[in-house]
């Protein structure tokens, strides 16, 4: 086992679990609630993410494969059931929630993984390469479950599957010419979208505010405030932080959740700039050691899925600290293994369960 990619995951969620303590602790207190609620379910989240990377990395990678469509039609089974009237959970003008008790499960979550999957299987059968057949065929596969969590509306997750799509067809051999035209038919989707009204306002606001933070236009005013916020808690850190329990922004609880999408500016406010970059380079250190073991793979099989975690994980943490900094777009898409929820938690801890799979069974 890679005991590197495993140290380095559990020290990022235990410092994940602080977080979200120090950034839901005031607000608690302030209503008269245990501050320890979300410390107590994060941890469990944790708990169940590490026994699910366990099980991951004791069962041979390989048998994903012969159960590959069968996860991606229990996936789509998931995603459509989710929208269902009376089955799925509305919250925040979404449905994407199964509601089980006193737990949500967000099953747009786990259909990264199910692609994933899905798409290593179907590429890593064909050994002679990818025809334009094969390339429709694949798109077919991933545009299903790409517009069912477009629907609920989940735009942060639907954009990280198409990317991962298309780094995998990548690794997987695709021509570069025809890369480009899906790069280019990717580009005019989303174009065609703005323009013909396909997505809501506040989508369009949430996708456009990093470049005109100053705009005074009304459908923007909710996202340009969750920004200023975002940047005045990471700013107000300086190079050292102010410590822990000590962010006046944090404690005070001016950005908006701040426990799961912004988790990042109780990082930056509460650990300074060192902390932040120390708390980056972790992550950086789990992704480099999941794309080692994309290059030890012992089969196409194993190289691919390494390939689709790595993007899963890698754009999720350049997209979730860039929008809290204003370069990126604002997008519900989590910090992996720092913001607060269990489907999230659980996710990329298989994730990892897989590339040490892999990792494992390098030599044969």
């Amino acid at each position: 086992m890679d005991v590197v990619l495993i140290g380095t995951t559990l020290l990022v969620a235990a410092v994940g679990v602080v977080m979200v303590y120090t950034a839901t602790r005031g607000v608690l207190v302030a209503q008269g609630v245990d501050p320890h609620y979300f410390l107590k379910r994060q941890g469990l989240f944790v708990l169940g993410g590490i026994a699910a990377m366990a099980v991951f990395a004791v069962i041979d990678y390989r048998r994903l494969e012969s159960i590959g469509m069968l996860l991606y039609g229990i996936t789509v089974l998931a995603l459509l059931a989710v929208l269902a009237p009376g089955v799925g959970s509305h919250a925040l003008g979404s449905q994407r929630w199964f509601s089980l008790g006193g737990l949500q499960l967000q099953p747009s979550e786990f259909a990264v993984l199910g692609l994933i999957v899905a798409v290593a299987t179907y590429c890593s059968r064909r050994n002679e390469g990818l025809t334009w057949r094969d390339v429709i065929r694949v798109l077919t596969l991933a545009g299903v479950p790409i517009v069912l969590v477009m629907i609920q509306p989940d735009l942060g997750t639907a954009i990280i599957m198409t990317i991962v799509l298309l780094v995998m067809l990548a690794v997987a051999g695709l021509p570069g010419r025809i890369l480009v035209i899906l790069v280019v038919a990717a580009a005019l989707v989303v174009f065609v979208a703005l323009e013909a009204g396909v997505l809501h306002h506040y989508q369009i606001a949430r996708l456009t505010t990093f470049l005109h933070p100053n705009s005074t236009d009304p459908n923007q005013q909710g996202a340009i405030y969750n920004l200023a916020q975002a940047k005045n808690a990471i700013g107000s850190g300086g190079l050292f932080g102010t410590g822990l329990l000590h962010g006046s922004a944090t404690n005070l609880g001016y950005v908006p959740e701040q426990q799961t999408d912004f988790i990042f500016t109780a990082v930056g406010e509460q650990l300074g700039f060192l902390g932040s970059v120390i708390v980056l380079s972790l992550l950086g250190v789990v992704a480099w050691r999941i794309l080692r073991a994309a290059e030890l793979a012992r089969d196409s099989f194993g190289r691919l899925l390494c390939a689709g975690v790595f993007t899963f994980l890698a754009y999720s943490v350049f997209q979730n600290a860039g929008m809290t900094m204003g370069i990126m777009p604002i997008t519900g898409i989590p910090l992996p293994f720092l913001s607060y929820g269990g489907s999230a938690i659980v996710c990329f801890f298989s994730a990892v369960g897989i590339s040490l799979s892999v990792y494992a069974r390098r030599g044969g």
